[in-house]
Parts: C-alpha cells; structure tokens; sequence
C-alpha cells in the first residue's frame, strides 16, 4: 500500500516540475523550440489549455499555470486521500 501511495506521490511531482520548468522555458523562446521543449510542451499544454480558456493573459502574464499547479496539487492529495479511505474500508 505504502509503494502505491509513493508511486503516486512521485507521478504528480514529476508532472509538477515538467509544468513548472515548461513555465521557465516559455521565457527562452530558442529553448522552448528543442526537442526537450516541443516533448514538454506535448506533455504539459494539454492540460495547461484548460486552465487557459478561463484565465486569460493579464497584459504579458499568463497566471493560469498557477491555477493549474494549484488545482494539481489538490487533485494530488484527493488521488491519496481517497486511496486511504479505500484500503482503510478494505481492512
């Protein structure tokens, strides 16, 4: 039980930084066009777009990745929360 919820916890993090580094590399545009931006890019704007079509831009600055970090986090601590209550029902 102990490695599914570290498993988990893991996943979300990782997601974590790759948003979080995307939102760095979104100020280098060069960089932003590499192989390892266009790969993060694939994997972090699909969900970036959500938070995007309710936010808009303030002038230059785009606040939704902060909203999308946030709600990640909550949707990380329901996933375990939630994995609890499952095994504590169970046993």
């Amino acid at each position: 039980m102990n490695t599914v919820i570290t498993v988990i916890d893991w996943a979300f993090n990782i997601y974590y930084i790759m948003i979080f580094i995307y939102i760095l590399l979104s100020w280098l545009p060069n960089v932003q066009a590499s192989p390892v931006g266009v790969l993060l890019g694939r994997l972090v704007e699909p969900y970036l777009s959500v938070f995007r079509r309710f936010i808009p831009p303030i002038g230059v600055l785009d606040l939704s990745p902060i909203a999308a970090l946030f709600a990640l986090h909550f949707v990380k601590v329901g996933v375990v929360t939630v994995i609890f209550w499952i095994v504590g029902a169970v046993t």
